[in-house]
Parts: C-alpha cells; sequence; structure tokens
C-alpha cells in the first residue's frame, strides 16, 4: 500500500485540472451528478487494479453511469441488514408513543434500541471493509454480480485486512480535506468531493490489489481468473 500515491496521482495527468472540474461540474446535477460521480470514481479502482499508467480517466457519461448504478445497487444490498433493523424500531416507536401502557412499550422500545443500535454500529464497521471490498471486485470484474458474491468479499478482506484499514484510514484522511471547500466557494465543495472520490477508489484498487497478492493465503478458488 502506497499512502502517499492516493493523495497525489490526480496532479500527474497533465489534464488533472480540466477533469476534475467537469467531474465536479456534472457531479451538480442532482442524483444523476452523483450517480456519475460514483462510476468516475470506480474507473479509477479499475485502472489502479490493472497497473494502468493514467489513472484520471476522460469523460465516458454512459459508462461511467451505468457503474455509478452498479456501486449504489452494491450499497444498498450490503445496507439491508440495517434496513431491516432500523424499520420495526421506528414502528415500533410510533406505537409506544400512542399505547396506552405507553411507559412499558417504550421501556422495551429504548432496550430494542440500544441492543440493535450496538448491532447496528458493529455491522457499519464491517461494511467500511467489506464496501470497498465488493466495489474492488466489480471493477476488477466488470459486472455488478461480482459485490454479490459474499463469498470472494469476504476472502478478500480476510486475505488483505491491514490494506483495507489503512485505506479507511486513508479515506477518513481524504475525508478532512473535503470541509475546505467552502474556503474557495459553492463549487470548491464540489471540487474537494470530486478529490474525495479519487483518493477513496485508489485505496480501493490498491487494496483490491494486495488482496490478490496475498490469495495463497485463501483457496484459489475463493479468487477464479
Amino acid at each position: 500500500m502506497n499512502f502517499g500515491s492516493a493523495f497525489s496521482f490526480p496532479f500527474q495527468d497533465p489534464d488533472w485540472l480540466k477533469k476534475i472540474m467537469i467531474v465536479a461540474v456534472i457531479s451538480l446535477i442532482p442524483i444523476i451528478g452523483q450517480l456519475f460521480l460514483l462510476g468516475w470514481a470506480l474507473d479509477i479502482t479499475r485502472r489502479v487494479i490493472h497497473n494502468e499508467t493514467h489513472l484520471v480517466p476522460d469523460l465516458d457519461f454512459g459508462a461511467q453511469l451505468m457503474d455509478g448504478f452498479r456501486v449504489l445497487g452494491a450499497s444498498m444490498v450490503y445496507a439491508l441488514p440495517i434496513i431491516v433493523v432500523t424499520i420495526p424500531l421506528a414502528i415500533l416507536s410510533v406505537f409506544a408513543g400512542d399505547s396506552p401502557d405507553q411507559a412499558t412499550l417504550q421501556t422495551v422500545t429504548g432496550i430494542a434500541g440500544a441492543f440493535f443500535g450496538l448491532i447496528v454500529i458493529v455491522y457499519s464497521i464491517l461494511l467500511a471493509f467489506l464496501l470497498p471490498a465488493a466495489y474492488g471486485n466489480i471493477a476488477a470484474k466488470g459486472e455488478f454480480r461480482a459485490a454479490l458474491r459474499f463469498q470472494e468479499v469476504i476472502a478478500l478482506v480476510l486475505a488483505a485486512p491491514g490494506a483495507y484499514l489503512i485505506g479507511l484510514l486513508g479515506v477518513i484522511v481524504a475525508g478532512l480535506i473535503v470541509p475546505l471547500g467552502p474556503v474557495l466557494c459553492i463549487v470548491g465543495v464540489f471540487l474537494m468531493s470530486t478529490y474525495y472520490s479519487m483518493v477513496a477508489a485508489h485505496f480501493y484498487g490498491q487494496a483490491y490489489n494486495e488482496a490478490i497478492r496475498n490469495r495463497s493465503m485463501a483457496s484459489p478458488q475463493v479468487f477464479p481468473q
């Protein structure tokens, strides 16, 4: 894992400013712009995995938008356990407020909320490792189904937990840069958000490659060629 290269690689492209500004402007489009940004970032992950020289992609709106839908779909699938837990709790909270036995139901709701809240916290930590591996698998295999091969995704994390941890720390550091955007004006927010996405994507690609290099630690069938 090369921590510094994830932050410096955008500036090695002679057209880095033009490319980032174009993507930042497109990301201003509600919903579609954010989906495009997800797909454009996935293109960076793909290029890192394939060890390409030019890591900052040119604009390919249609293909990158479709990749954005794949990333969104994977995120929703992996978030389903959290949704399954939180919706019943929300419904129970509503009934607790209208029930004649309000005190008892509120107590039950509070206990259930604390218990399932702990589960959500633990699962959210797991997601911080699983989602980058799922994104890497999509980028490497070029299909949405790769994110749903849960055995492969888990094996990636287990093959290189340190790499995914470093990637997580790097993404946190990159997140500290985004608040600088307002200093540059409204467009600066989107420029910083685009840069954040680039850094995260680079870390995801690096972690994937590290996991593949360490795949001898796992069964060869887990990572089909």
